[in-house]
C-alpha cells in the first residue's frame, strides 16, 4: 500500500519522458492528455501538444509559448486577476489570445487539445462557423492547420484578423506609438469617439468600417475598391489594426469603468498588446513555426458558401442560448463600425426574439440550420465538436416546468445532430467559472459524419 501511495500519476499514465503540463485540475484535461498520449508521436507532441510539458527529452512547442512572464497586466491589477493568470498560464492568456476580452471565449489549450484527438493534421482545413474571438483561428494557425472561420458581427472578423496578423507583423511602429501614446490617443479619439465614462452610453454613429480611422488622406470608398493606404504596404494596414483594436478595447473598459482615465487605459492595454506580440513573435522565430493560412470571413453559420465534403474538421460553439448578450459588451465598437446594433441582434443566433420562449424557438430553429450546414461541409468520417452550456433554469421557465425535468441544450444538440448523420461518438463536460452563476457545466460534443 505504501508502495502505491508513493507512484506518481504521470508515472503510471504515461510513458517515460511524456511529462504533463503543470496544474491539470479538471478530469476533461487528463482525458484530453490521455487522448494526445494515445494518438500523437513524440514529434507530434513536441510541436503541437496541448497537455504536455516534454515528450522525447523535449520541451513542447507549447509549453515554450506559455512560459516565462504571465501576461502584463496593468499597476493596481487586483491580485485575484493577477492568480487567475498565474494558475492558467497554459490555457489562456498566450500567444495573441490575450488581446481583447471577450465573453465566452474558449481555453486555447483545451482547443489545441481537440484539434489534436480529432485527428486533424498540418494542411487539413478546420472550420469555426461562428469564430467569435478567432480562439480556433490562432490555435490552429499556431498548429500548421489551415483554417476557415465566420462569424455574423463585423467586429468578430476585424479582432480575429487583427490576432492573426498580430502573430507575425512587424512591431516597430506600434512600439513608436506607444512612446509617443497621448498623440496616438488623441489621434483615434477624434476619428473613433471618446468613451462616456462608466456609462455604456454610446456615442453617435459616424464611421463605417475599420478603415476609417486611418489618415484623413486615405479617401476612403467601399470595400470592393482598392485602399491607397495598401499601396504604401500591407504592415501599415496591420498596425493601424492592432492600434485601433487597442484603442477600441480601452474605450469599451472605460465605458464599464471608472478606475482609470481613457488615455491611461489605452496606454496600458497597448503596452499589454506589445508584450504579448513581442513574446509570442520571439517564441515563434526561434522555434521556426510558420502560422498556416486563416481565412476570416463575416458570414452566417446557417449558409455557409462552402462546398459539399471540403472541410476536415470542425470546431465551434454556439451561444450559450440566451444566457449572454454578447452585442452589449461590444456596442461601442460596432457603432463605431456604422453597425445597428438592433438590426445584428435579430440575425445573431441565440439574441433575437421578444421574449424568452421565442427565443428559444428560434434557437432551436437556428441550430437545426447549423448542424445541417456543418453536415454537408465536413467529409466522411471527419469529425464535427461543439461545445455547449447549458442554463436548466432558463430552460424550466421556457417550457414551464422544473429545471430537473428539461433535456439540456446539449441533449437538444445531440438529437439534432443525429437527425443529419452526426453519430455523437464521445461525451465530455467541464465546470465553468467564469459565468457560473448562470451555468455551472459545460458540454463537449464530439460527432463524426457517417
Amino acid at each position: 500500500m505504501v508502495n502505491s501511495l508513493g507512484l506518481d500519476l504521470s508515472d503510471a499514465l504515461f510513458p517515460p519522458g511524456r511529462r504533463l503540463i503543470p496544474n491539470l485540475n479538471d478530469f476533461y484535461e487528463l482525458e484530453l492528455a490521455f487522448y494526445e498520449n494515445k494518438l500523437l508521436s513524440d514529434t507530434e507532441l513536441i510541436n503541437n501538444g496541448a497537455y504536455f510539458s516534454a515528450a522525447g527529452g523535449e520541451y513542447t512547442h507549447h509549453f515554450l509559448m506559455c512560459t516565462g512572464e504571465t501576461l502584463k497586466l496593468p499597476n493596481g491589477s487586483s491580485s485575484r486577476l493577477k492568480s487567475f493568470f498565474e494558475n492558467n498560464i497554459f490555457r489562456t492568456g498566450y500567444a495573441t489570445h490575450g488581446l481583447f476580452p471577450y465573453r465566452g471565449k474558449f481555453h486555447p489549450q483545451m482547443i489545441k487539445g481537440l484539434i489534436n484527438i480529432m485527428g486533424l493534421k498540418p494542411d487539413d482545413t478546420v472550420l469555426d462557423p461562428m469564430m467569435g474571438s478567432g480562439t480556433v483561428l490562432v490555435e490552429a494557425s499556431l498548429m500548421g492547420i489551415k483554417s476557415i472561420g465566420f462569424d455574423a458581427s463585423p467586429f468578430c472578423q476585424f479582432m480575429t484578423q487583427t490576432k492573426l496578423d498580430t502573430l507575425t507583423m512587424p512591431l516597430v511602429r506600434a512600439k513608436g506609438a506607444l512612446n509617443n501614446c497621448e498623440k496616438v490617443f488623441a489621434y483615434f479619439e477624434k476619428r473613433v469617439g471618446q468613451p462616456k465614462i462608466a456609462s455604456k452610453i454610446n456615442k453617435e454613429k459616424t464611421k463605417k468600417t475599420t478603415l476609417a480611422a486611418m489618415e484623413e488622406v486615405l479617401e476612403y470608398t467601399d470595400n470592393k475598391k482598392k485602399y491607397p493606404l495598401m499601396d504604401k504596404g500591407e504592415d501599415t494596414i496591420k498596425t493601424y489594426n492592432f492600434l485601433l483594436l487597442a484603442y477600441l478595447d480601452s474605450a469599451g473598459y472605460s465605458e464599464r469603468s471608472n478606475k482609470r482615465n481613457p488615455l491611461g487605459q489605452f496606454e496600458a492595454i497597448l503596452e499589454r498588446y506589445l508584450f504579448v506580440a513581442d513574446k509570442i513573435q520571439n517564441v515563434l522565430s526561434q522555434l521556426n513555426i510558420d502560422p498556416a493560412p486563416a481565412k476570416v470571413l463575416e458570414g452566417d453559420a446557417r449558409e455557409l458558401p462552402l462546398d459539399d465534403d471540403s472541410i476536415d474538421g470542425i470546431v465551434f460553439s454556439p451561444p450559450y442560448s440566451f444566457a449572454i448578450d454578447y452585442l452589449a459588451n461590444d456596442s461601442f465598437h460596432l457603432d463605431y463600425m456604422g453597425v445597428e446594433v438592433e438590426s445584428l441582434r435579430e440575425r445573431m443566433v441565440g439574441l433575437s426574439g421578444r421574449n424568452l420562449p421565442e427565443k428559444y424557438q428560434r434557437y432551436r430553429e437556428d441550430m437545426v440550420s447549423i448542424l445541417s450546414e456543418c453536415a454537408r461541409v465536413l467529409r466522411r468520417e471527419c469529425l464535427c465538436t461543439i461545445i455547449v452550456g447549458t442554463n436548466s433554469n432558463q430552460l424550466g421557465k421556457v417550457l414551464g416546468v422544473s429545471p430537473h425535468e428539461v433535456a439540456g441544450l446539449h441533449e437538444i444538440l445531440i438529437d439534432i445532430g443525429v437527425g443529419f448523420g452526426l453519430k455523437i461518438v464521445k461525451k465530455m463536460s467541464r465546470p465553468i467559472t467564469g459565468i457560473s452563476n448562470t451555468m455551472r457545466r459545460e458540454y463537449i460534443l464530439i460527432f463524426q459524419k457517417k
